[in-house]
């Protein structure tokens, strides 16, 4: 099978398209008797993805490797028994692209209990635009309404705008009939606005250092950045708000206080999407089905071939790329 595949030797390190032997995997690697084999149809490319083809970071913990955390195609056979040949399936997380080969090749071969059916109403190609990016945003909006911060409360505001868990989380909460705010880097206005953006903060605002509490601006958030960022967002949040956060673009260590937790009863959450339960999977697919239309589709996302994501993963990296990306693997 052909594939994208990240190798390390005396020399470094290799990013390249080869025809893929699996012998040279060790069984860690490719258990093909125990998996399901998938026909991959779409991956999608994320920062993390960015980072490990780069060689960037400490994302791969072995080589050789085939990189992707994401992939949508149609199974070719399950010796569990659980899918039947020719269906759909998706797969984010569980350590594929970083522990085990993942989705940037022709087939993937992975564990029945880790794939989610395809959703009757998307496509391979939209389920990737979606990605581990928008899974992770529909997880960040049901933590902000599980923590009562809803729509009549106020303003939410959404850190990283620009990017693939930004963008669909405004288009999200947009939908759902809140006032959503913007942090950006960028200023590519028109995209946030057409996503549901009533008003746009530049990121160098957010950055500075902020006293324990400050005027409680905001509802609730959702921050992919971390660092002085969420540092100050703590300290505007309002009486009983939330924060969902998901990532540490900008850093992971975060300076603040008890102040906002114990005067205000803001919470602050945590948002996982790699290991989430298996068994929960399926029930927030439905909601990204039913929640994201064809507009979506066309402002945030794009695709590529394989040969175009070596390229592109280095524009990610510089920050050059807003939206989502889709890679065609058929």
């Amino acid at each position: 099978m052909q594939g994208l595949i990240l190798k390390r030797n005396e020399q470094g390190t290799s990013t390249s398209i080869e025809e893929i032997d699996l012998s040279t995997f060790s069984d860690a690697h490719f258990e093909t008797g125990q998996l399901v084999k998938v026909k991959v149809h779409y991956s999608s490319l994320n920062y993390k993805d960015a980072l490990a083809i780069c060689h960037k970071g400490k994302i791969i913990k072995h080589y050789p490797l085939i990189p992707g955390i994401d992939f949508a195609g149609e199974v070719v056979e399950d010796p569990s028994g659980r899918f039947d040949k020719g269906q759909f399936v998706l797969l984010t997380g569980f350590g594929y692209g970083e522990k085990y080969c993942g989705g940037l090749a022709e087939f993937a071969f992975v564990k029945a209990e880790q794939l989610t059916l395809l959703p009757n109403n998307l496509t391979p190609k939209q389920a990737m635009i979606v990605g581990t990016a928008g899974f992770t945003a529909m997880l960040c909006v049901n933590a902000l309404i599980n923590a009562g911060v809803t729509p009549d409360k106020g303003e939410v505001v959404v850190t990283g705008a620009t990017g693939g868990v930004g963008s669909t989380a405004i288009y999200l909460l947009h939908k759902l009939g809140y006032q959503v705010s913007a942090i950006s880097g960028k200023t590519d206005s028109k995209l946030l606005t057409q996503l549901g953006v009533n008003k746009i903060y530049p990121r160098d605002t957010m950055c500075e250092t902020s006293a324990p509490l400050q005027s409680q601006q905001f509802a609730g958030a959702i921050d992919t950045v971390g660092g002085d960022i969420l540092a100050n967002l703590l300290s505007k949040i309002a009486y009983g708000g939330c924060i969902a956060a998901c990532g540490l673009a900008n850093h992971y260590q975060l300076n603040t206080t008890v102040m906002p937790f114990i005067l205000r009863n803001v919470r602050l959450q945590g948002i996982d999407s790699v290991y989430y339960p298996a068994s929960q999977r399926g029930l927030v697919w439905e909601q990204l089905a039913s929640a994201l239309d064809q507009q979506y589709f066309d402002l945030i996302g794009q695709e590529i071939s394989l040969h175009q994501v070596q390229d592109q993963a280095e524009k990610l990296l510089k920050g050059q790329i807003s939206g989502r990306i889709a890679v065609k693997i058929d």
